[in-house]
């Protein structure tokens, strides 16, 4: 069987953010399918051009990169043209790709779900739309999008996506009520996850450790976007709050408000905070080996309770206790999990009392590591949940044999 992704943000273990398509399209390739990927030339995080146009083999799959237009952190409008020069250029691309058995599309950017849905259509496969977040009712929440007529023409894309979806699958049990008020007729839930292997053996860094000046340091990571939404001033002034402390907050990633948060840690003098660029998921794992206890945060708004961040699951794969700055189904993990600490979104005090709390006390660090990991290993394995996954695409694919 012969499964077209479209996925704008498409990365590999060899790039930097999330990677739950490539391992699922991974294990897809290992049971005998074919998967080729039609993904962008700019990286989501950074927002620059970090590979060219080009088609490539890579451990089984086939990768087309498209261009698009580059100036994504710029502003809104800038990224709805970077959406929509990758709609236009994916939908192009996949007609040129043969033989396909389902077209899997997913969100956000909502605007790629059409160029699967019309590539679907135009080659009479199922189509699968994966919803990974709730847009545009994240961007409304946020402020991004403000215009009356481009909120109802976004709920409108949307709903018209969930209804001529052969299958919605969704990553957190939190979206179910909403797709299927929307619209979506089959849903199914594979939520996110971690692959508990693959951060089982890795090495600390100790090198980075010594570099950084950390010997004697109880590190706090964030790993992952500083964006709008991931409220990382919050992190910024529990850092100002613990000068002198034991504790050492270490933020990981790139993104639009990077270069502002640098610019304040540096005018608050902040010397027990300190920030990286992004990390290929391969590495990934090394660093978490690295650190005393993994940070998950997001603005204190009630959409973001439907949530199911990666990041936590790749903290409790990794034994690392969770100091979670966000509410809801989230926060139902961790607490039946026993392996963090939740902290009310936007408190800036709690944080700083919650990260010294889980500072000293080791045991109870060990504790909630030990915790997380065997409870991930129960509920949320990357490999059994991809089995999931890898039954409903088996299903759609024989559907499409019947109808023809």
């Amino acid at each position: 069987m012969h499964i077209l992704l479209i996925h704008q943000a498409f990365a590999s273990l060899d790039e930097a953010g999330g990677t739950r398509h490539y391992e699922l399209a991974r294990l897809l390739t290992s049971s005998g399918h074919r998967v080729t990927v039609i993904t962008g030339t700019v990286n989501y995080l950074s927002g620059r051009a970090e590979s060219s146009p080009s088609i490539e083999q890579q451990e089984g799959l086939t990768i087309c990169r498209v261009p698009l237009y580059t100036a994504y952190h710029r502003s809104f409008f800038h990224r709805l043209l970077s959406f929509f020069s990758f709609t236009w250029n994916a939908f192009w691309a996949g007609l040129k790709v043969k033989g396909v058995d389902v077209v899997w599309g997913t969100s956000p950017p909502i605007f790629q779900g059409l160029s699967a849905w019309a590539l679907a259509r135009w080659k009479r496969a199922p189509f699968l739309f994966e919803v990974r977040d709730l847009w545009p009712r994240f961007a409304v929440a946020m402020g991004v999008i403000r215009n009356p007529l481009l909120i109802k023409a976004s709920e409108a894309l949307e709903c018209f996506l969930y209804r001529q979806a052969d299958q919605v699958v969704i990553n957190s049990p939190g979206f179910m009520d909403h797709v299927r008020s929307r619209g979506a007729k089959r849903v199914a839930l594979i939520p996110n996850g971690a692959d508990p292997l693959f951060f089982e053996a890795a090495t600390p860094l100790d090198d980075l450790r010594r570099s950084l000046g950390l010997e004697n340091k109880i590190v706090v990571l964030y790993a992952g976007a500083h964006g709008p939404a991931n409220d990382l001033e919050v992190v910024l002034e529990a850092a100002r709050l613990l000068q002198g402390s034991a504790v050492h907050f270490l933020l990981v990633g790139d993104g639009k408000d990077k270069p502002r948060l640098q610019q304040l840690a540096a005018s608050w003098g902040l010397e027990n905070l300190t920030f990286l660029p992004p990390l290929p998921k391969r590495e990934m794992p090394a660093l978490l080996h690295t650190v005393d206890m993994g940070l998950a945060i997001l603005k204190p708004l009630e959409e973001y309770k439907t949530t199911y961040p990666n990041k936590v699951f790749d903290y409790m794969a990794a034994g690392l206790p969770v100091l979670l700055v966000i509410d809801g189904v989230i926060r139902e993990v961790v607490e039946a999990a026993g392996c963090g600490i939740f902290v009310p979104p936007g408190d800036a005090q709690a944080l700083a009392e919650a990260a010294l709390k889980l500072a000293s006390d080791s045991e109870l660090r060990r504790r909630m590591g030990d915790r997380g990991r065997a409870y991930l290993e129960a509920h949320f394995d990357r490999r059994r949940l991809g089995e999931q996954f890898r039954e409903i695409v088996e299903e759609l694919g024989a559907l499409k044999a019947v109808k023809n």
